[in-house]
């Protein structure tokens, strides 16, 4: 039995509960789960951070290990293509997502989202970072309709959850979004937004969004 443990703030449990749901894959969540650096956590995940994907018993962390061990142990429907190079251009397109443009607007998110400040030395060097990492997303992104081509992948379960962020730091921090001279984004992730495991998946963030803010006010 796999239980997924995480938050549904966090894009990487998204992620990785957007490829269970698209799989079809059966699954427990426990949705309460938060990173920790305490003993009984560290004990589940080495750097103490979510999600994990506890496979009978024994946690497996980092999302993208997560997602290729989904991919391996239940192949249909698949996210990756069938040949070789397709299937490195989609893991291609996942690093740029990832280390190139979440990781490096992620820099932004404690003035964006959690009212503290980044310092100026930091906002010049994401932006300069975050310009490169537009350069080459745009460069590898397909957009046919999927991102990797005609059919959905792994890829687009990242570029769902990564994607919408980086435009909200950005904008909050800088006064634009990153993204905006992408001109296919927007109708890209609206499309993606209308399959079902998609749309469930962003009405839980959305609630657990406005619980969070909720309690914000109490």
């Amino acid at each position: 039995m796999l239980k997924l443990c995480g938050f549904h703030l966090s894009n990487y449990h998204n992620k990785v509960r957007l490829a269970l749901l698209e799989k079809g894959v059966a699954f427990e969540e426990d949705a309460g789960c938060r990173p920790s650096q305490k003993d009984e956590w560290l004990a589940r995940s080495p750097l103490g951070k979510v999600p994990i994907l506890e496979i009978d018993g024994a946690g497996l962390a980092e999302s993208q290990v997560i997602c290729e061990y989904l991919e391996d142990a239940f192949p249909e429907p698949p996210l990756y293509p069938r040949e070789p190079l397709a299937r490195a251009r989609v893991r291609e397109l996942i690093a740029m997502l990832e280390l190139h443009l979440e990781l490096v607007a992620r820099r932004l998110y404690p003035e964006a989202f959690f009212g503290g400040k980044v310092s100026d030395e930091t906002r010049q060097q994401v932006e300069r970072d975050l310009a490169k990492g537009v350069r080459g997303f745009t460069r590898l992104a397909r957009f046919a309709p999927y991102l990797a081509g005609a059919e959905l992948t792994l890829a687009d379960c990242a570029a769902f959850v990564h994607l919408p962020l980086v435009s909200l730091a950005t904008k909050a921090v800088f006064g634009r979004d990153a993204l905006e001279a992408i001109a296919p984004v927007r109708p890209y992730l609206k499309m993606l937004g209308e399959r079902p495991a998609f749309a469930r998946v962003n009405a839980d963030r959305k609630a657990a969004q406005a619980a969070l803010a909720a309690r914000a006010k109490s």
